[in-house]
């Protein structure tokens, strides 16, 4: 395991360059005055070996720049350390996918127990060491989940994918279950946080981008599948930096499963729908409501022959089509058809009461009623919730 050699590396490092450092400021009397770095420079380059060259010290890291003669003889010394770490954690980062994760958290931890060491120096060579190696970890780090933004962001649907979960959902919910075990006992989790916002941005805009596909199935279906989903992973997860996007998967899974019952609940009553639609709309133009029944389009006459076309067997059967189309593309994981089903008895019955009234209001006197009463329709719902 990556994680573990590292860790293996980094203990053994610790009191090798500690003691190396201990016994150059004790010779070289450093840690009282600082010496001449002249001096100390033909010193260092007499004690290196015949045919090595020294690292030149404008050459060094930033990091590594320090005014401090003692950092300059370790860096000429230990001349081939950070190479060979560069080397190392480049082959961690390319073990696993994810590995990076691994040597950021490593890292971040050791500079950590060395600060608190009381056997470690203050401003340690080695400290700014993995201070160099901690922002090349940081930067690896960066670099793969922008590339898992951008993964997930431009993935697509299979073209013989119907519904359910999208790839780049289980690739959000798969980063996030490994890097929460990952960082289950570091020391610090910052990047962590600013990483799964980053990527929870990318897989609510590749959700979104679903209302342009040309999918074969309801987007409206599959948008609510996927943010219910988000919602309840989050729900579990309980990670803080992510509540607010918790709230937003709910209030999104809400207003997709709204669109797709309303859609979807036109279709039993269609021409009922449409005709009960004209006369909102006449009323809302200014005409009175005793006078609809005048207008041609919606008079008692058209009203009865609309009404005929739904018999009461005819709506029955109807919502049982209904309820096996839905029960056929409803991913069988999310367990969203009793809740589902639910939401469009609750808006079937307040549809029902609304033409009741409109008809009370417009066709006031006329006898006319539908077919069926609320209790049929009850009946009716209980019926195809049991059988199923």
């Amino acid at each position: 395991v990556p994680k573990q050699i590292l860790e293996q590396v980094l203990r053994e490092l610790q009191p090798l360059c500690t003691a190396e450092q201990q016994f150059i400021e004790k010779f070289f009397q450093l840690s009282q005055d600082a010496a001449d770095l002249r001096v100390l420079e033909v010193s260092v380059r007499t004690m290196s070996s015949p045919g090595q060259c020294p690292i030149p010290f404008n050459c060094l890291p930033f990091f590594l720049r320090l005014e401090e003669p003692t950092t300059r003889l370790l860096s000429e010394i230990f001349s081939c350390l950070e190479p060979e770490l560069r080397g190392f954690l480049d082959v961690c980062n390319k073990v696993h996918p994810f590995g990076c994760l691994q040597v950021l958290v490593t890292l971040n931890d050791s500079i950590f127990e060395m600060w608190g060491s009381s056997s470690a120096l203050p401003l340690s060579f080695l400290n700014t060491v993995l201070g160099n190696m901690l922002l090349l970890a940081k930067s690896s780090f960066n670099k793969c989940i922008g590339t898992l933004c951008k993964e997930i962001e431009e993935a697509k649907m299979l073209s013989k994918m119907r519904g359910g979960i999208l790839p780049s959902v289980s690739r959000f919910e798969e980063f996030v279950n490994f890097s929460e075990e990952v960082f289950k006992t570091a020391r610090r989790r910052g990047e962590l946080d600013k990483a799964h916002l980053r990527l929870a941005v990318s897989v609510f805009s590749s959700i979104n981008s679903l209302s342009s596909a040309n999918l074969k199935v309801n987007t409206d279906m599959v948008m609510m599948e996927n943010f219910h989903h988000i919602h309840c992973f989050l729900c579990q997860k309980k990670i803080h930096c992510l509540e607010g996007k918790k709230r937003e998967a709910k209030q999104r899974y809400s207003e997709h499963m709204e669109k797709y019952v309303i859609k979807y609940l036109g279709q039993p009553l269609e021409k009922l729908n449409h005709f009960f639609e004209g006369v909102k709309t006449r009323v809302a133009q200014g005409v009175k409501e005793e006078e609809v029944s005048f207008q041609l389009a919606y008079s008692k006459q058209e009203l009865r022959k609309v009404i005929e076309k739904y018999p009461g067997k005819e709506v029955k059967r109807a919502l049982e089509t209904l309820y096996r189309k839905i029960h056929k593309y409803l991913s069988p994981e999310e367990n969203l058809l009793p809740v589902v089903w639910h939401a469009m008895e609750q808006e079937f019955i307040r549809q029902y009461q609304e033409f009741e009234d409109l008809i009370q209001r417009c066709y006031a006197g006329s006898g006319i009623a539908m077919d069926f009463t609320m209790e049929d329709l009850l009946r009716y719902f209980n019926s195809i919730t049991l059988s199923n």
